[in-house]
């Protein structure tokens, strides 16, 4: 096994670990922080892909705005401890997977049907600028546009239905 590996197998071990830290803390706040680390861990990844541009993305947008505002969000809804979903829940550990099957048997013939697959195997680890940006602008617009959009609505609807009620 070389170095290379090693890191390799570090960094998938421990973004697997927090990604399941992040399912099974009963804390809220717990539960970002461990999503924090995971998108470091993720970051490292990209590393060894040679994505740079992917990774410094990832630490300033992913590990650095979003989780912020998501972090922000949770200590102002004063979460506290909630219950373990995962105790004595067999709908949920039946249909989580159940679900993701579902959902990718639906989408991978659209994918395949629509070329958004269709990259040259050598842009696939190619994380420039250039290759990173481009479609970005061009062919996604609509739909960064759009995502971002329903992140805000949500936002604003946690807020709002997490907002303690005042009487005057």
């Amino acid at each position: 096994m070389t170095a290379y590996d090693a890191i390799f197998w570090f960094f998938s071990l421990a973004l697997l670990l927090c990604g399941v830290l992040v399912l099974i803390s009963p804390n809220a706040v717990a539960s970002g922080l461990y999503l924090v680390l995971s998108f470091f861990f993720l970051a490292g990844l990209y590393v060894l892909l040679e994505a740079f541009f992917l990774a410094l993305i990832q630490i300033l947008v992913y590990a650095g705005a979003i989780m912020v505002l998501f972090l922000f969000v949770i200590m102002l809804l004063d979460f506290r401890e909630s219950r373990h979903w995962w105790r004595g829940n067999l709908l949920g550990w039946l249909g989580a997977p159940l679900a993701a099957g579902t959902l990718l048997t639906a989408l991978l013939p659209i994918l395949k049907r629509s070329g958004a697959l269709a990259v040259a195997p050598e842009q696939w680890f190619e994380g420039t600028l250039e290759n990173v940006m481009t479609p970005v602008f061009t062919r996604y617009l609509l739909p960064v546009e759009v995502t971002a959009l329903i992140l805000l609505a949500a936002t604003i609807g946690g807020v709002v239905l997490g907002r303690k009620e005042t009487k005057p």
